[in-house]
């Protein structure tokens, strides 16, 4: 999001922006991955780190604690009232007709900052046995900054912040199987500075995006357990259309059009005890920033128009079509297929229940260290009762001290409404 508009407004942008900037920045880099604001359009594709940066960053977000709590592994999970986020097609298995959530972060806490968070409702009602309706509402706050012109004079304060509406429809195709699709709306707002130094009008982005969810599970035969079941799930997310920032340039930034497939086992050992374990694999679906030619002073050279002059990889890159990144994607890495498999971010979680009433979780999230080196162990806590759950989960940084992730907590609550199970096994 901010390579994006460096290019459009460069100096004169810093300039504006100033006292948050920096803040910004972090929350592009955490939301998608690590330390992608400290690269310029010049920089990208510089040896060893290679970090792929999108618009609308905060879609990615894992916006529950459940899942949060279980290294944000989700995809084939179960039983999950926010699967709007994860994958939509889990909701055809639901086993009680109507259920709604809640939740919120305070995102980037160990900063010291206390007005950039993340809220999420989702909710779903079944019209049938056969098919579900769900929704969701996503609002990302990136805190309030001060704008100023070229000579420092002050022209206001901004509250950037982000939101997407969504709408889905899931159907069990047969016994095993379920099959969903969603709408999405995408707003993205930065600044309400307009008409800066003849770079155009800044404008809220807008963007539509669809995501397909596939959802199998099955349960097993047991002999020594009191039953078992295993889950998959693949979700492709926010397919949709680029989005631009300004009313006077044609440039336009990717969404961050995502691949995430996985696996969930839940193993009953007993009537009060279950443990769960998920594994997901996820990757970015936009063109890798390619290798740029340089001389030998390392500043990259350029064509007579004044583009950089790209020498290994998507020679397309930027200007590529989103139905053609969808595919270019998968190959598209300037170093090739090891690279291409360091964009591939790995989450496992457990979790443990007992009595379906109380839970303990844990998981790791792992990202390549030239992707953006996200690395982190998750944790969390859950309490059931009756229709009613609340959940919290707390993020603990493994590869940097004082991250600006460490002591993120998220909570969520949650109503599962007439529940025609108990609580209690008997």
């Amino acid at each position: 999001m901010l390579s994006l508009l460096n290019k459009m407004y460069k100096i004169k942008l810093r300039q504006m922006i100033k006292k948050k900037i920096a803040i910004i920045a972090i929350v592009c880099m955490v939301a998608t991955i690590s330390e992608a604001y400290s690269q310029s359009y010049e920089g990208l594709g510089r040896r060893g780190r290679n970090v792929i940066t999108t618009a609308v960053p905060s879609l990615l977000i894992g916006p529950d604690s459940r899942v949060g709590a279980m290294g944000e592994s989700g995809v084939a999970l179960g039983d999950d009232i926010n699967a709007q986020h994860w994958n939509p097609a889990k909701y055809a298995f639901m086993k009680n007709p109507f259920g709604l959530g809640l939740s919120y972060s305070p995102w980037l806490a160990n900063l010291g900052v206390n007005d950039i968070y993340l809220l999420y409702l989702s909710g779903y009602a079944k019209a049938s046995k056969m098919d579900v309706v769900s929704f969701s509402l996503r609002y990302f706050s990136m805190g309030e900054m001060e704008m100023t012109d070229e000579t420092g004079e002050s022209k206001g304060k901004a509250n950037p912040h982000e939101f997407a509406i969504d709408a889905g429809y899931s159907r069990k195709l047969v016994d095993n199987w379920s099959l969903a699709l969603s709408g999405r709306f995408i707003y993205s707002y930065l600044s309400n500075y307009s008409s800066y130094g003849g770079g155009g009008d800044i404008k809220p982005g807008i963007a539509g995006a669809v995501d397909i969810g596939l959802f199998y599970t099955k349960d097993l035969r047991a002999n020594t357990v009191e039953g078992n079941k295993i889950s998959w799930g693949l979700c492709l997310s926010n397919i949709g259309s680029k989005i631009s920032y300004s009313t006077s340039t044609y440039f336009r930034s990717f969404i961050p059009a995502n691949f995430r497939t996985g696996i969930a086992y839940a193993l009953e050992i007993d009537k009060y005890n279950k443990l769960t374990f998920t594994f997901d694999l996820n990757k970015l679906l936009v063109p890798t920033p390619p290798e740029y030619a340089r001389d030998s002073s390392n500043m990259v050279i350029r064509d007579p128009n004044g583009e950089p002059i790209i020498a290994k990889g998507d020679k397309k890159y930027r200007n590529r079509a989103v139905a053609e990144s969808l595919i270019t994607s998968w190959y598209d890495a300037p170093r090739g297929f090891a690279e291409e498999m360091e964009e591939f971010i790995q989450n496992i979680g457990i979790e443990y229940g007992y009595n379906d009433i109380f839970f303990i979780r844990t998981g790791f999230f792992n990202e390549a260290a030239t992707k953006g080196n996200r690395k982190y162990i998750t944790f969390g806590v859950g309490l059931k009762y009756s229709m009613f759950s609340i959940d919290a989960s707390y993020i603990l940084p493994v590869n940097n001290r004082n991250h600006p992730l460490e002591n993120t907590l998220r909570f969520s609550l949650t109503f599962d409404f007439f529940n025609k199970t108990s609580t209690q096994r008997k």
